[in-house]
This record gives structure tokens, C-alpha cells and sequence, in this order.
């Protein structure tokens, strides 16, 4: 294969693993690999595609399509701007596992086929938990074992559901699906829970804090939107996911209002924009779908900028909670600038998210979902508080914490300078990005009537929170997410049982042994009885773990 066949994600796969050898070359390759890897996903025409035969599969490793170059050039974007901002990071590790990681979100969006989706998907899962682990803490190890834990159960599910899929229809190709026999309903499950979709909602903020100050950044952007991509693509007009959605949104809220610690606080509004693109996906209409795709890009954005704020206040300060902070704005102007216009590319007029989710909430209006309409405005004011003004008042404004740390590196000031810009850029030239999406754009964001509920609403959302401020000021408890139930509950309410089981266990098996080694002591004598149990026991037990290993192998031969 010429290197101009070599698909773009296979670039950034390969070029990581030159970087441990780059040396002093590496800021070139960190920064030149993403936009090598831009410049060939826009080389690329909207219906090329590689086929090849793998397994008696007909796979499709490059299928462009629109909406599948959108989301390549949106991850090689944050890639690049990653990178920059991880530019002195001194574990060449994460880089590499963040690279593989965005390579195989790459490799995903490109995919035209659920093979290949499955085998980008494991890879993700685990060059994202190299990422956490690249942290080097005693909680970002735990932390990274659970999160590699959920994320081996939804490879499962989407594994299992592909199988399922490909038995009953004969084809693996990548393409919408109604969700109506048990393959597509497990496809979907495997992928929701890469959404942090209920009940599994709580591996994003338990693991994306516990990484460095650079790893977050990276997590924030890849694992759940390359799921919101595969729903988008792959099961769009599925009604379930309207509630779902609605759930999701609500869920971040909440526990980013009760959370202290700012990055946690940012991974519970991943999980709330999220919600509205899966809601929209639920929706499934052109304007719907427009506003998915356009809102994708506009979190990626904002949400990368608003962690790398966080990361440089933890860069520079070691400290990440909310009590522990505040006042920053009189070290740290241009930190806080670049949070401040974080927290507004949330919702405000001139700013990307304005022009980008109000899209959700009309294609619910124009679908006559009055319900997700309504919830979908209250959980847009409720962002607002607990991500746009919490975060960026508690961090940098409320009482004074005594800190005067500088801002950080300029490589990391540079990162975040780039990516406000890009936000107000495309908040007063919203066309730049519509003319972009996959369908054609009937929506004027900057309608009177927009503009004026917009501004009401983001009014009573200062004042509201404001009004609560009291009530959150500064909450120093860590708030119970649904993990404590399999992870402190459970458990603790099974240790009984399980301590009773093995006391039998061992009693049964002092008994046992017991009542063998007399027979064999009155026979052969003591010392010989004892070599030649022991001696038995372990022939018995090689000689069973063969006849076992053999008849597994006989069943693989014949069902083969």
C-alpha cells in the first residue's frame, strides 16, 4: 500500500509511536502529525472509499461521507490543539496513548463498516485508559481499571450485537438501522454506554478527573463523541433516545451543581451536552440532525477550552477544588478570560453554542414535542449555572484564596487563546460551520425573538444562581454518584455471604481431606500416605485440566 492510500487515522496511529524516539524533534512531530492528518482527510472526496478481504469479511476501512469527515476534522483539530497545550508534558506516554486514542476516534468516523468500527472502539478503550493511567496517581490507577472495566462490558454488548446483526441480515455494513430484533438493541446498548448513558453514567467523572493536567483535555473530546457519531449514523429517529437524552442532560446538571471539584464539575456538563445531542439523535429530523452534528463540534470546543483552564489553574496551583481556589483573576488574566469566554460559548448570543444546540430545541418545537422542548430550555438555562458561572465564578472570582500563581506555560496560554477564537469565530459567522453540516441549513440563529428569550433566560439564570449561591457556596462533601451502588454497596452487602460461602468452602474441604488421608494412612502408612495423596491429587488435576482443554478444543473443531 503507497502512503497515499494510507487511511488518516492510520497516520496518527503510526506517527505516535514514533514519538518516544523523536527526542528533540518531538514538539515538530506532536504538532505536525495533526495537521498532516487534516490535510488528508480534506484530500479526501466526499464517496471514497478502501475495501478489503479480511476473514472471509468484506470490510471497509475508509468510507467518506460527510458528516464522517466533519467529526475527522473536528478530532484532528483538537489533536492539534491538544497537543499544543500537552507540549511539556514530560510522560511522552500520554502523548502517544492520546494520539492512538484520537487516531482511532479518526478511524471510527471514516469507518464503513461495524468491523472496523469494533476494532477502532477496543482500541480507543484502551489507549483512553493509557491516557488516565499516564497520570501516575494511586486514584488514576483505580480509576482507569473501572473505566477500562465498563468500557471491556459495552465492547461486549457491541460486539455481541454486530454478530447478532450480521447472523440475521448478512451484511456488516455501517448504515441506519431500525432497532427491532436483540443484535440492534445490544448494538445500541454498547454504544450508549460509551455516551455515559444511565445506569452507567458515573465511569466519565470518576475516571476523566484522575488524569493529568493535559489528559483530561484529551478524554473530554473523543470517547463520547465518536459514540454520538455511530448513533447519529447508525440509529437516528430511534424515539428512545428523546428520553434517554432528557435524562442525561438533567443527571449532568444536578451533580455538577453539588460537585466541588472543578474538573469533575466540567466531566458532569460533558455528560449534560451529550444528552442534548442523543436527544436530537431521538428526534431524527434534518434540523435535528444539523444541530447534533453542529453542536458536537461547538462542545468539543468549549468543553476542551473550559478543561484547559482547569488544567492550567491545577498546572499552576496543584489544587482542584472549588474550596480550595478563588481569585485567580488577579494572577491569572489570561486563564480567566479564556474560561469566562468558555463559560459563554455555553449558550450566549455570538458565541458558538449559541448557533449550534438552540438547533435541538427548535427541531423539538417543529416536531411538536412540547415536553422535550420544555426540558431541553430548562436544562439549557441549568448549564449555564452549574458549568458557565459556577465553575468560572468559584475558580476565579469568589473570595479571595490567597493564590497568586502566574498564567501558565505560553504554549498553553497559545491552546486556549486558539480555541476562543474559534468559538466567538464561529458564534458571529455561523456559516462557516453550517455550510459544513449534512444537510442543507433553513435556521436563523440570530432571529429577534431568539436573541431576546435567549438573553430572559440567561438573565434569570445569573440571577438564580446568584439567589442559590448560599446554598452552593463553596460545598466541600463529594457528592454519591449511581457508582457507589456497585462499588461500595454491593459489595459491602455481599461480604457476608461471600465469607459464609468460603468458611463452608474450607470446612468441606478440611473434611474431605480428612477422611482420604485416614484411608490412605491405614493403608500405605503416614508419611507415603501424605506423597502419594498429594501426589494423586495434582496427576488427578493436570489430567482433568487436559481432558477439559481437549474436549473445548473437539467442540471448536466441529462447530467450526
Amino acid at each position: 500500500m503507497m502512503i497515499s492510500e494510507i487511511p488518516p487515522s492510520l497516520i496518527l496511529i503510526l506517527g505516535a509511536l514514533i514519538l518516544p524516539f523523536s527526542k528533540k524533534l518531538r514538539p515538530l512531530f506532536v504538532l505536525g502529525l495533526p495537521i498532516l492528518v487534516l490535510m488528508k482527510i480534506w484530500s479526501l472526496n466526499i464517496g471514497d472509499t478502501i475495501t478489503m478481504q479480511a476473514f472471509d469479511l468484506n470490510l471497509i476501512p475508509l468510507k467518506v461521507e460527510v458528516t464522517g469527515r466533519l467529526f475527522a476534522t473536528i478530532f484532528a483539530v483538537m489533536a492539534f490543539v491538544g497537543g499544543l497545550f500537552a507540549l511539556n508534558q514530560k510522560r511522552t506516554e500520554e502523548l502517544v496513548a492520546a494520539f492512538i486514542y484520537a487516531g482511532s476516534a479518526i478511524g471510527v468516523t471514516l469507518a464503513g463498516d461495524l468491523v472496523t468500527i469494533f476494532v477502532f472502539w477496543e482500541i480507543m478503550a484502551v489507549a483512553s485508559t493509557l491516557v488516565i493511567l499516564s497520570s501516575s496517581t494511586k486514584k488514576s490507577r483505580k480509576a482507569a481499571m473501572r473505566y477500562l472495566l465498563v468500557h471491556i462490558l459495552g465492547g461486549c454488548v457491541l460486539l455481541s450485537g454486530i454478530a447478532m446483526y450480521a447472523a440475521d441480515t448478512g451484511s456488516i455494513l455501517f448504515e441506519n438501522m431500525t432497532v427491532n430484533s436483540v443484535g440492534t438493541w445490544l448494538m445500541l446498548i454498547g454504544v450508549l454506554i460509551n455516551t455515559a448513558a444511565p445506569p452507567l453514567s458515573a465511569w466519565l467523572s470518576d475516571a476523566y478527573p484522575e488524569a493529568s493536567f493535559s489528559g483530561t483535555v484529551f478524554l473530554s473530546a473523543f470517547t463520547t463523541k465518536t459514540a454520538v457519531y455511530v448513533l447519529l449514523c447508525g440509529f437516528a429517529g430511534t424515539e428512545i433516545l428523546i428520553y434517554v437524552g432528557l435524562y442525561m442532560a438533567f443527571y449532568g446538571i444536578i451533580y455538577a451543581l453539588l460537585e466541588n471539584d472543578m474538573r469533575r464539575i466540567l466531566s458532569y456538563g460533558i455528560v449534560n451536552g451529550v444528552g442534548f445531542m442523543v436527544c436530537g439523535i431521538g428526534i431524527g429530523t434534518e434540523m435535528a440532525l444539523n444541530g447534533v452534528v453542529a453542536y458536537a463540534v461547538v462542545h468539543i470546543l468549549y468543553k476542551a477550552l473550559l478543561l484547559m483552564s482547569a488544567g492550567s489553574v491545577l498546572h499552576m496551583t496543584g489544587k482542584r477544588k472549588c474550596t480550595e481556589l478563588g481569585g485567580l483573576f488577579q494572577s491569572m488574566p489570561v486563564t480567566t478570560i479564556c474560561a469566562v469566554i468558555g463559560g459563554l460559548s455555553i449558550s450566549f448570543p455570538f458565541t458558538a453554542g449559541f448557533i449550534s444546540k438552540s438547533m435541538i430545541t427548535q427541531a423539538a418545537a417543529d416536531g411538536h414535542l412540547s415536553f422535550a422542548w420544555f426540558v431541553l430550555m430548562i436544562a439549557s438555562v441549568g448549564v449555564f449555572i452549574s458549568i458557565g458561572l459556577k465553575y468560572v465564578w468559584f475558580v476565579f472570582f469568589q473570595e479571595d484564596s490567597g493564590l497568586r500563581p502566574k498564567d501558565p506555560p505560553l504554549n498553553m496560554q497559545i491552546a486556549m487563546i486558539l480555541f476562543s477564537a474559534i468559538c466567538i469565530g464561529l458564534g458571529i459567522y455561523p456559516e462557516l460551520l453550517y455550510n459544513m453540516l449534512p444537510y442543507a441549513v433553513d435556521y436563523e440563529p440570530y432571529s429577534v425573538s431568539h436573541i431576546i428569550t435567549m438573553l430572559q433566560l440567561l438573565l434569570f439564570a445569573g440571577l438564580s444562581f446568584f439567589m442559590l449561591l448560599p446554598i452552593m457556596k463553596r460545598m466541600l462533601a463529594m457528592s454519591l454518584d449511581f457508582d457507589w451502588l456497585y462499588r461500595f454497596f454491593i459489595p459491602k452487602m455481599a461480604k457476608p455471604i461471600i465469607e459464609a460461602g468460603d468458611a463452608l468452602n474450607i470446612k468441606v474441604r478440611a473434611c474431605f481431606m480428612s477422611i482420604l488421608g485416614s484411608v490412605i494412612d491405614n493403608t500405605v502408612g503416614y508419611k507415603a500416605g501424605r506423597d502419594s495423596f498429594t501426589w494423586i491429587l495434582r496427576t488427578c488435576g493436570s489430567i482433568v485440566w487436559i481432558m477439559v482443554m481437549l474436549v473445548m478444543y473437539l467442540l471448536m473443531c466441529y462447530y467450526a
